[in-house]
């Protein structure tokens, strides 16, 4: 392993952060990013229907939240480690497939493999390591660690694209799931350590909280169990607001590359796609920025602020037509997409800590993927019936609602069930 290689140098969890940076690049830019990219390839080639190729899309996200709700638990139990291999090995299976589909129900199955791979394989037990390597500088971390989906959906959409452009999906799919494969399986084995302890260190190496951190460093090791959380009215505040927000979210940015493609606005596939990566640069960059201040201000209204920006994206795109204008848009929309996604966590991790925090965080999930799926379920109907308006605007909406919700998410109220850090990670 690398910790023997560099024991004694930089503070290990970083390692660890940037293992997590090039597994999330493969698998979340091949699964979550590829969802957008097979899309008109599934529909084209088998002349299937929005609703039927986004009933497909849907299921993914409703069956990957429910993969990390029953994942949650036990990846607090037994640690991140084994989950992210069977989830690297899930999810190069299952992209693969994806080029040898030919029934709808083949398409289905399929979708579904590849939700439960990154329902228990991806964001929960990354989001998880984090929580365990890093407290105070937890925002940094998981800038860190979660830059590489951003990284995926800039690179690997293209790549895809042109894979399309040259094999169909046949070729494409394959490539990309062998490509998952090799390089996130190394990294796992021979990086990550399930926890600072599992080294015989704590977590951000020890050293003193800086000024201004918002972490209650005590109630970072209580223990919440599923009935606790659902009891506490913030658990509420978060996973409606995200619900919300990722509907809206996950609605335009599966249906961004088709809808940019139409010739009222981009007019080609390759325009499109530069678009989405034009997003997924705003995202790298809005993620490195906002994670220099995130863990030394209120998690509530950096979503907040979020959730208003994202809205104001989603109608712009709308409104405008112009090349240059619908690119400046992309930027604005990625701006919110990673940090979305990383105020969720560091909301999770702040409230209701480290030791807990897959339970929690697998519930809050869940929540967030059904919304996913609801979502682009609704859209692909509502598409297929009315264009690309009213869904948006709809989504947008949503996007507002949930800015004013999440302000509820305060501290909550302890629980009775301390626990000893070093000791019970030191057992997993």
């Amino acid at each position: 392993m690398l910790a023997r290689a560099v024991s004694g140098s930089r503070f290990y969890g970083w390692y660890v952060a940037l293992a997590c940076t090039v597994m999330m690049y493969v698998t979340v830019g091949v699964s979550y990013y590829g969802l957008s990219l097979f899309l008109r390839p599934l529909r084209e080639e088998h002349n299937w229907s929005n609703a039927v190729v986004s009933g497909a899309t849907g299921t993914f996200f409703l069956l990957s939240g429910v993969a990390s709700f029953a994942a949650g638990p036990w990846i607090d139990r037994y640690g991140p480690k084994i989950f992210l291999g069977a989830g690297i090995t899930l999810t190069a299976i299952g992209a693969s497939a994806v080029g040898f589909v030919t029934e709808i129900w083949h398409l289905y199955l399929t979708y579904a493999l590849l939700a439960v791979a990154y329902g228990m394989g991806a964001v929960v037990p990354v989001s998880t390591l984090m929580s365990r390597w890093f407290i105070h500088k937890r925002a940094k971390a998981m800038m860190v660690s979660s830059t590489g989906v951003s990284l995926g959906g800039a690179t690997l959409v293209p790549i895809g694209a042109i894979l399309i452009e040259r094999g169909g999906l046949r070729l494409a799919a394959p490539v990309l799931g062998v490509l998952v494969f090799l390089v996130a399986m190394p990294v796992l084995l021979l990086v990550v350590a399930e926890s600072p302890s599992s080294l015989g260190l704590e977590p951000d190496g020890g050293a003193a909280p800086p000024a201004g951190s918002r972490v209650d460093v005590a109630s970072q090791y209580r223990i919440w169990t599923r009935a606790d959380a659902l009891r506490s009215a913030p658990f509420w505040a978060i996973t409606v607001a995200f619900f919300l927000c990722l509907s809206a979210q996950t609605g335009v940015l599966i249906y961004q590359l088709t809808f940019l493609a139409e010739d009222d606005k981009l007019g080609t596939k390759g325009a499109a796609a530069l678009a989405v990566t034009t997003t997924t640069i705003g995202s790298i960059l809005a993620r490195v920025v906002v994670s220099m201040f995130a863990d030394r201000i209120d998690k509530r209204l950096m979503s907040l602020v979020l959730f208003v920006l994202q809205a104001g994206a989603i109608v712009s795109y709308l409104a405008v037509n112009s090349t240059l204008m619908i690119y400046l848009v992309a930027l604005v929309f990625g701006f919110t997409i990673g940090n979305i996604y990383m105020a969720q966590s560091l909301l999770v991790g702040e409230l209701y800590g480290l030791m807990s925090f897959g339970t929690v965080y697998g519930m809050v999930a869940l929540a967030g993927q059904i919304g996913g799926g609801i979502g682009l379920i609704g859209m692909g109907w509502l598409v297929d019936q009315y264009g690309y308006r009213l869904p948006f605007l709809l989504l947008a909406a949503a996007d507002l609602v949930a800015a004013v919700i999440v302000m509820g998410a305060v501290k909550p109220a302890p629980v009775s069930r301390p626990a000893t850090p070093l000791s019970l990670l030191a057992q997993r």
